[in-house]
């Protein structure tokens, strides 16, 4: 597919980081991090293209673009913000502009850093398909839904501390499990599972005692990114009644580097699913098209380097909007801050091939995945690497995400 806006920059056929996109991240370079976009292969460092005129008015200082994280940059909102992002695609889109390659640094010069500082972090469960194949396997089929799930997004505070960037080696987390008619034991978990997940990040504070409106909730999203939300499936069977998931959760979770802005993301809106029974008034929105057709792929790198690509689903198939998430989290008053993460819960289509998790996939272990080195997988063995991919396309338009990847190794 031909890029229809050009550059001065060379952007490989296939490139996730095309003129559409310009995400935001941060990249150690140097002695320094930096706030960083990325076109083609090239990484942009936002502080040096600072010193032309292309953020001219702006207000930009090298104490929010030489950092650490996102935060600083993100609390500046969107009307700083969004004509950065516009401003660097016309920079870049103008032939004149080419002696200011000094802004640019190769891809693999620098290290791509956790994009943002989180505070907190609330993971979803807001797939149909998921929560009915979920609720089919472990309880009765005809009552796959718990009474509450059409009428809310369902949530739980993760741990924000372990989460890391793509490229980070996970170990097998160890805790306990309960066999079948024996006393529990303690080990490491041998039901290791990924999620495939997309993360959005606040852009914008709130107090305490305040709700976002369902219909400004898009006023407070900066971006998405990819989220792995690894999961210990035996550990996570024994612990989580009463009050939910814990060790086999909060042992790793990955996010990807870049964020990639809703401005970006506005070509690729589709309409949000009909929701039966009707929802309360505060998670109704004017706008019906709070849903994206991101492409989403999950490979699975075996040790001898063979790539099989698990899984192919869509953030589609998401019942609750990441709207009505937010909208949901704060109705009761909870506060929110730059740099919290949300995460969607796993994503799984109708069909067995897109489904988003390994229990799922499996079918609990009974219908093991054929890898093309001969071996096969009912859940992540040590020494694989999970990767993560989304995209979109339409028309002449194109962008990606980038992988969200991470090696599981033995247990400690």
């Amino acid at each position: 597919m031909t890029d229809t806006k050009h550059s001065w920059v060379e952007i490989p056929e296939g490139s996730d980081f095309t003129m559409y996109n310009f995400p935001f991240g941060i990249a150690q370079y140097q002695e320094h991090a930096y706030v960083v976009s990325r076109l083609g292969d090239q990484i942009i460092i936002l502080a040096h293209l600072n010193k032309t005129s292309c953020f001219e008015g702006l207000g930009l200082s090298d104490d929010v673009l030489i950092s650490r994280s996102l935060n600083d940059f993100i609390a500046l909102g969107k009307g700083i913000t969004v004509p950065v992002r516009e401003r660097m695609i016309s920079y870049f889109g103008t032939a004149s502009n080419d002696q200011s390659s000094e802004c640019l640094v190769p891809a693999n010069e620098v290290s791509m850093l956790l994009p943002v500082e989180i505070k907190d972090y609330t993971d979803f469960y807001s797939s149909r398909q998921h929560a009915t194949n979920i609720g089919t396997m472990f309880r009765d089929p005809a009552n796959a839904l718990l009474p509450n799930w059409l009428h809310l997004p369902v949530g739980y505070h993760g741990r924000a501390s372990s989460i890391v960037v793509s490229g980070t080696d996970i170990h097998r987390p160890k805790g306990q499990q309960k066999p079948a008619d024996a006393p529990p034991v303690f080990g490491s978990s041998k039901l290791l599972d990924f999620e495939l997940e997309m993360g959005f990040i606040v852009g914008k504070a709130t107090e305490l005692g305040d709700s976002v409106d369902v219909n400004k909730a898009e006023d407070y999203i900066f971006g998405l990114a990819l989220f792995n939300d690894w999961s210990a499936r035996d550990i996570q069977k024994w612990e989580y009644v009463p009050l939910g998931p814990f060790l086999g959760k909060n042992f790793a979770s990955t996010l990807s580097p870049w964020i990639i802005t809703l401005e970006a993301l506005e070509p690729f809106r589709i309409p949000s699913p009909m929701q039966e029974p009707e929802v309360l008034d505060y998670l109704k929105s004017s706008n019906t098209n709070m849903h994206y057709d991101i492409e989403l792929y999950v490979d699975i790198e075996t040790p001898n380097g063979d790539v099989n690509t698990i899984s192919t689903s869509n953030f589609q198939y998401m019942y609750w909007s990441m709207c009505q998430q937010l909208a949901h989290h704060t109705v009761n008053g909870c506060n929110i801050n730059v740099g919290d993460l949300y995460a969607s819960g796993t994503i799984s289509g109708n069909e067995p091939g897109s489904y988003g998790s390994m229990l799922e996939l499996s079918w609990r272990g009974t219908k093991p995945l054929k890898m093309k080195d001969g071996t096969e997988r009912k859940f992540i063995q040590d020494e694989d690497t999970l990767c993560l991919r989304g995209k979109c396309e339409k028309g002449n338009i194109r962008l990606g995400f980038g992988d969200c990847k991470g090696k599981l190794l033995p247990a400690k």
